[in-house]
């Protein structure tokens, strides 16, 4: 009989052993399925948080539009157009020119831009030396 209790007593052992390590893998389970819930509820939160961040931008880009499209924007009325090399000014600088004033003080005196009384008076060399 000493035979048959001792591997009894070792199925009971190993029996008892499973059960144990069988309980400590539910409960284990379900501790990280509650720490996946408590993550997944948070992370639906900050979603949540940023869902609504979205929404509130795209009522005010929303409310923007409305704004233009009741409002339109009032064009501008053109400036004046720049003073430009008409004949009176064109002949004053090609007088002054003869005094012997430079580009730079005619364009001065003229409210013209250098380089337009630069390329007037090389225009103007060009067409004497043809002549």
């Amino acid at each position: 009989m000493n035979a048959l209790l001792l591997p009894l007593s070792v199925l009971c052992g190993l029996i008892l052993c499973a059960t144990a390590v069988s309980l400590f893998a539910v409960h284990r389970a379900y501790c990280l399925l509650r720490e996946m819930n408590a993550r997944g509820s948070g992370k639906q939160l900050e979603g949540d948080a940023g869902l609504q961040s979205v929404r509130d931008s795209l009522e005010a880009l929303a409310a923007q539009l409305h704004d233009l499209q009741n409002h339109p924007p009032v064009a501008q009325p053109p400036g004046l157009p720049k003073p430009g090399l008409n004949l009176s000014k064109r002949s004053h600088a090609l007088r002054m020119h003869r005094r012997g004033e430079g580009a730079e003080q005619i364009a001065a005196s003229l409210d013209l831009p250098r380089q337009e009384v630069e390329l007037l008076l090389k225009v103007h060399r060009i067409v004497l030396s043809s002549v």
